[in-house]
């Protein structure tokens, strides 16, 4: 099996480098890296194009660009990854041998964060628990798919917020997730303008508007409205 990673960004031109170097033996190995680019308007494209196999231009969304980057790509198993999100070595040969001796379909990665905050550590806690109670994961842990278990379920949702539980509900057709062990490693910096708690307990509000039916779109209204008053940039993926 081949493996795709598909990388949404949106003005990434100061990091994209730091965000795609340490790709470049999966690479060699012929993992395909693609990335999803959401009309940036840096140099975000053009240093993209120098360390990927592919970059696609997409309606600005992280769920979007995540579309239209699957549709482009020829691996086996898609693997789906924020650009602040770094995977543990060997990525590729944990997903790919995980999914082959398991007989799993789809599946995730632990999650750690880089601050020692102990709030961020509870937080992945109950995130890495989450995923493997109920089967839903979060974006931040690299959730990975067989082409054929993806299409199957509908492809990638193209929703505004809520994109993963939507793509985990889906999958879940094609049987439980295989969690790995494994850690990868995401930025709680998206949080500090808000602060953890009061962030997590946001998130806790729209999940359980989403579940008893709230529209994606007014959710997503809800949180970047959230997020502007706390004077969280804009610009990030959402």
């Amino acid at each position: 099996m081949r493996l795709s990673i598909i990388i949404p960004v949106l003005n990434e031109g100061e990091r994209i480098a730091a965000v795609l170097d340490p790709l470049a033996d999966m690479r060699g190995l012929g993992v395909e890296v693609i990335v999803a680019d959401g009309g940036s308007q840096d140099a975000t494209v053009q240093r993209a194009r120098l360390r990927s196999d592919r970059v696609v231009a997409a309606p600005r969304g992280r769920a979007a660009q995540i579309s239209v980057g699957a549709a482009k790509a020829t691996g086996d198993v898609l693997l789906f990854l924020d650009p602040d999100i770094r995977l543990p070595p060997a990525a590729e040969h944990l997903v790919l041998d995980g999914l082959a001796r398991s007989g799993r379909a789809w599946g995730c990665f632990k999650l750690g964060f880089e601050e020692r905050n102990p709030l961020f550590w509870l937080l992945a806690a109950l995130m890495n628990l989450r995923a493997r109670i109920t089967g839903v994961a979060s974006g931040d842990q690299a959730i990975f798919a067989k082409q054929e278990a993806l299409q199957s379920g509908g492809g990638f949702p193209v929703i505004p917020l809520m994109e993963n539980v939507a793509l985990c509900k889906r999958l879940r057709g094609s049987g439980r997730p295989l969690c790995l062990q494994a850690r990868v490693v995401a930025s709680g910096a998206r949080f500090k303008p808000m602060g953890v708690l009061p962030a997590v307990a946001l998130m806790i509000r729209l999940r359980l508007a989403y579940a008893f039916g709230a529209d994606p779109a007014e959710l997503a209204e809800r949180y970047l409205a959230a997020e502007v008053a706390a004077g969280a940039t804009a610009e990030r993926v959402q």
